[in-house]
Order: C-alpha cells, then structure tokens, then sequence
C-alpha cells in the first residue's frame, strides 16, 4: 500500500509543479493583492480540487466522461470564466501607465486593481470547479494506484490528500517567493506586462479547456 501512495506522490509532484493555470492564478493574485490574497486563492483552489476528488470518489465525474453534453456545458462555463479573467487582466494591462513610481518600501496599489480575499478565494474555486478536466484526472489517474484490497472511497481520498498537501506545499512556496518580490513586481511598468503576460495565459488555459473533449 505505501508503495503505491508513494508511486502517486511521485506522479501528483511532477503534475503539481508543472506550470499551469493555478500557478499563474496564484502568481499574479499575490503580486497584485499581497500576500494575504495569495493564500486565500490556494484556499479556493485546494477547495475546488477537494470537491472533484470527492465526487470522482463517488463516481460522479463519470456521468460527464460519459455525457457529451454535461461535460461540454461544464467546460463551456470554464473556458467562459477563464476567458473573463484573461479579458480583464488585459483590460488593466491597458489602462496602467507605464511609469515607475515614488521609491517606497512598499508602492501602493490602486483600490480597483487588488482583489479582495472573497474575489481570490472565489477566482481560485471557480477556475478548478469549472474545469472538467480535474474529475476526469481524477477518475482515469487514482484507480491505477489504488492498492489492491483498499476500500475504493477511502483509497481515492487518501490519494486526493496527497495531491492537495503537494499543492499547499508549492502554491505556498509560490505566494512566499512573489511576495518577496512584490516591490519590484507593483511597479507599473512590470505590473502592465504581468497583467499582458497573465492575460494571455488565461486566455490561453481557455482555448485549450473550449476544445477539450471527454476522454
């Protein structure tokens, strides 16, 4: 059994550092709204990968690995949002002038521009709600390291465990290392290419979730 747990450690660390959409989310959440902000949004996402762990558990992702149409409308929704986020970041991108501000220890923000800790949480747990893909990795990847003889909701939880503690782990390590750099980050001229940066990526993470289709 501690063989395969650690098999999928393996497997969900090489998944979890893998640049992807709750890194850049993350990232660009902490460098614009702190600190604070970041963490919240690790919140919403460990949250969000929580829920599909427990419904894949029992067996509910399957319903839209099998169903064309469940599974379209629920990515049509994400790629929806992500396609929001992207628009916006780049919306800000634009309005942003390109000028550097007053030396200061920490360069203040516009009031418009920095989430709230309920808008991070929510950005965090809607981007992985919404996105099938999560289920149905779920689905299709626990059962191959499922040892042999271990109750199926207790084993796929077990696992899910493993992936959202490795989450916390390097989205944490993230915020720590944004943050440090937040300075430098706040400054308009680098704010405005992070937000066209960011922008692009969502918009990107979008397309990609629009043309995928159920395994």
């Amino acid at each position: 059994m501690l063989e395969s747990f650690a098999a999928f450690a393996v497997f969900a660390a090489v998944l979890t550092i893998t640049p992807g959409l709750d890194t850049v989310l993350v990232l660009r959440t902490t460098a614009v709204s702190g600190r604070r902000a970041g963490f919240v949004a690790i919140l919403g996402i460990l949250l969000g990968c929580l829920m599909w762990a427990v419904v894949s558990a029992l067996g509910v992702t399957a319903v839209l690995a099998a169903s064309d149409l469940a599974f379209t409308a629920l990515r049509i929704a994400g790629a929806a949002y992500l396609g929001y986020l992207g628009l916006m970041a780049l919306w800000r991108a634009r309005r942003l002038q390109p000028v550097e501000p007053p030396p200061a220890d920490t360069a203040p923000l516009p009031a418009a521009a920095a989430m709230t800790p309920a808008a991070a949480f929510r950005a965090g747990l809607l981007a992985n709600l919404l996105n099938p893909k999560i289920g149905v990795f779920y689905l299709s990847a626990m059962p191959q390291f499922l040892p042999a003889g271990v109750n199926a909701l207790a084993g796929s939880l077990a696992l899910a465990a493993i992936h959202v503690v490795e989450g916390a782990i390097w989205l944490s390590l993230v915020v720590l290392a944004v943050n440090r750099a937040r300075r430098w980050l706040t400054r308009p001229t680098v704010r405005r290419r992070l937000d066209q940066l960011t922008g692009v990526a969502f918009l990107a993470f979008g397309l990609r979730l629009a043309f995928t289709r159920p395994a």
